[in-house]
């Protein structure tokens, strides 16, 4: 089976973890399989009802091969923890599998190779809510151009499908703790635990 065209294998995998040992041997980008230590698949835990899609590893998380385990993830973690979401209940991927050098930003072929695997893990996990971190994310799901700070403005729909757009963690610590991404950031998980507990009936 080519590792060379996830458009054709990511589509065979039936379960999550088929899929994640594919992704961990895609060599579509020769660039970032050369350069990476591990891709990053993503993790699922079992009943996940929120899927939170990131933009690419970062170098704890290609050491790793797990996503958000570097400064990010740890403010994640804690936001998540406020808004009732806990990290090891939610399913967590990125739009790029691999690393992309010195923490460059996602080139627009190489998500577009990379797209049938998060096509898949979305068809997968069918998760009761999507939350797109930054605006990589958002423009995976609503096309070049997509701003957060308008798209956040209200729930979002693809396919059928609540996603709730908000800034990336890292951002979050960029602007510092009195920033508007980490405010933001902290409305929106609360937004989607809200949503998923409604839409959940709970």
């Amino acid at each position: 089976m080519s590792l060379t065209d996830p458009a054709a294998t990511a589509p065979t995998a039936p379960t999550w973890e088929a899929l994640a040992d594919l992704v961990t041997g895609c060599t579509a980008c020769a660039e970032l399989a050369a350069s990476r230590t591990h891709a990053v698949p993503g993790t699922r835990p079992p009943g996940a009802e929120v899927l939170l899609v990131g933009e690419a590893p970062g170098a704890q998380e290609d050491e790793a091969g797990v996503p958000f385990v570097g400064r990010s993830g740890q403010l994640l973690d804690g936001l998540l923890g406020e808004a009732g979401l806990r990290r090891d209940q939610v399913a967590v991927a990125n739009v790029l599998k691999c690393r992309p050098p010195a923490n460059r930003k996602p080139k627009r072929a190489e998500v577009a190779r990379c797209r049938p695997w998060l096509d898949r893990q979305l068809e997968l996990v069918d998760p009761v809510v999507v939350v797109a971190l930054g605006g990589t994310a958002a423009e995976w799901f609503f096309g070049p151009g997509a701003r957060i700070a308008t798209l956040r403005a209200d729930v979002q729909r693809v396919g059928g499908r609540p996603v709730v757009v908000t800034y990336h963690p890292s951002a979050a610590i960029r602007f510092g703790p009195n920033g508007a991404p980490l405010a933001a950031l902290r409305e929106d998980l609360a937004v989607t635990s809200g949503l998923v507990a409604r839409l959940a009936g709970r």
